[in-house]
């Protein structure tokens, strides 16, 4: 009876770190921000873990397994999403973003914030993660698609302490993604693509990684 409610006590305790640090959960929802735009690019960069399975001989051989689309919202401060779009992410590859050449380029109201919210959610691309295009994911995304797999970092630039600017690099926030949330951002993009007349789609991701750039283009 003791050994047990020891047992009992151990998960009670694990259940709560794991609640009071999301970090370490393997989250669909990650969120960023990235500052100081108008002095330098800031990039993102993203893989998917292989969490929903990977081909038993590798990409080159059989079908698509495990494949997941990670949809972008690009937010400016005043919480004005200017901008979505998908990337398509195989089992262990890495592609990757420009904020300032690819979120910010193409906004929806045509201004370039000097700043951004920037929000990723991953679904599976197809069944079993067969699917090999992630085309309008970002608007139509549902509960039923969406999981885990996708592992993200981004660059910000900060003031220097003794002047001039510095770049750090973080992991994304692994965050709680509510209903709500949810149908915003999927219904704003929705409507982004429906009636933006192609203003407010970011370009998609690029193969490889990306370091951060000093100036902005």
């Amino acid at each position: 009876m003791r050994i047990t409610m020891l047992i009992l006590a151990a998960a009670a305790l694990t259940a709560v770190a794991v609640a009071q640090n999301p970090i370490t959960a393997d989250s669909p929802f990650q969120v960023r921000y990235a500052s100081n735009l108008t002095v330098g690019d800031s990039v993102i960069n993203i893989t998917n873990t292989g969490a929903n399975g990977a081909s038993l001989f590798g990409p080159g051989f059989g079908g698509a397994v495990g494949n997941i689309c990670v949809n972008v919202y690009a937010f400016s401060p005043d919480e004005q999403l200017q901008a979505c779009c998908s990337c398509l992410v195989t089992p262990d590859g890495l592609v990757s973003l420009s904020v300032v050449n690819d979120l910010i380029s193409n906004t929806l109201t045509g201004i370039r914030p000097s700043s951004v919210v920037i929000k990723l959610i991953s679904t599976l691309a197809g069944t079993g993660g067969s699917g090999t295009s992630c085309t309008n994911s970002a608007a139509t995304i549902t509960t039923a698609t969406i999981v885990r797999g996708m592992a993200a970092w981004g660059t910000t630039i900060h003031a220097g302490a003794t002047g001039g600017f510095e770049t750090t690099e973080t992991a994304f926030t692994p965050s709680t993604l509510s209903a709500g949330e949810l149908s915003s951002v999927g219904n704003r993009c929705l409507n982004i693509i429906g009636n933006g007349s192609g203003f407010g789609i970011c370009r998609s991701c690029r193969a490889g990684g990306l370091g951060a750039g000093r100036s902005a283009n």
